[in-house]
């Protein structure tokens, strides 16, 4: 199996949605080891590797992703934006239907020729699934955002039958620009406790790990689905716990369920955070993956210091 940490050099990428989060840390591993990337902008080209789309209504010329080893799209409006109002359940479908659509129409273009397809997708799909264990072949769930996957999925699948395509259904990033951020601000303010029970099962990931995975799909060749998500089960409290601990501020207000869902609308709500699936990665670990943080608890330290 491919070792998922090497660091082999040459090559050409092409990223869309190069600079969100996970975005811009991709990027800037694939050119640590020497990857040449090249970044679909929605704006003016302002340097060589970049390339201007979606912004005249005409397709992806398939020309751009000719040569690449993979194009990979994480193109999506944050749905840590709140609430999720009827406009902004368009924007978070058109934000992530409109890219996929496009590239797998030029991946589909190249036929024999195009490069692995891998198209960002999320572990919504599952919905809330108290009591499962959700590996990849568990059936989508029931929500507004497990809807939205399966769109965004199709999409992606669009690049036909003889395409190398993969969706990757990525946990909740454990970062300060991450799942950490609405929780910070409630922490350092000794604002912080369980959210409705807290025993929910929340999935979870690294931003290190995450990027990681993605480049092993890369090397790996993985096709169809593949979970981005910690190997270890984890709470709503185990999570929320482990930053009040890092920070050294208690753990104690309860967030009820009603107020989150008048504050922060139905959808929200029960798509973030009171959903239960406990999402494991099986495809990643059975191909050789291995996870710099297999807990949450060491998600956490790593990306958030120590309070003095």
């Amino acid at each position: 199996m491919p070792d998922s940490s090497r660091r082999a050099g040459g090559g050409r990428v092409v990223v869309a949605g190069a600079s969100g989060l996970i975005g811009r840390a991709l990027v800037e591993s694939l050119r640590a080891d020497g990857v040449e990337v090249t970044t679909l902008v929605r704006r003016p080209a302002e340097a060589p590797h970049e390339v201007e789309w979606l912004t005249s209504g005409e397709p992806l010329d398939p020309a751009v992703l000719e040569g690449a080893d993979a194009v990979i799209g994480l193109n999506g409006a944050s749905i840590g934006r709140f609430p999720w109002t009827p406009a902004y359940k368009n924007t978070l479908l058109w934000s992530r239907i409109t890219p996929t659509r496009a590239l797998a129409r030029a991946v589909r273009e190249l036929g024999t020729d195009a490069p692995h397809f891998v198209s960002a997708s999320a572990v919504g799909y599952y919905g809330s699934a108290p009591g499962a264990r959700l590996s990849e072949d568990a059936p989508r769930g029931e929500s507004f955002l497990a809807d939205l996957c399966g769109e965004w999925e199709a999409a992606a699948f669009g690049a036909g039958a003889d395409a190398a395509v993969t969706v990757v259904r990525t946990a909740p990033v454990v970062h300060a620009d991450g799942v950490l951020k609405p929780l910070l601000l409630l922490t350092r303010v000794g604002a912080s406790g369980p959210i409705g029970r807290g025993t929910q099962v929340w999935p979870w990931i690294s931003l290190d790990d995450e990027v990681r995975a993605i480049r092993h799909v890369v090397d790996a060749r993985l096709t169809g689905p593949v979970n981005l998500s910690g190997p270890t089960r984890a709470t709503a409290n185990d999570l929320g716990f482990a930053l009040a601990v890092r920070m050294n501020r208690p753990y104690l207000l309860r967030a009820p369920v009603w107020g989150m869902k008048l504050v922060l609308g139905p959808d929200a709500t029960e798509a973030l955070l009171t959903t239960d699936a406990y999402v494991v990665p099986d495809a990643l670990e059975s191909s050789g993956f291995s996870f710099t943080h297999p807990t949450v608890e060491a998600a956490v330290a790593t990306a958030v210091p120590a309070a003095s």
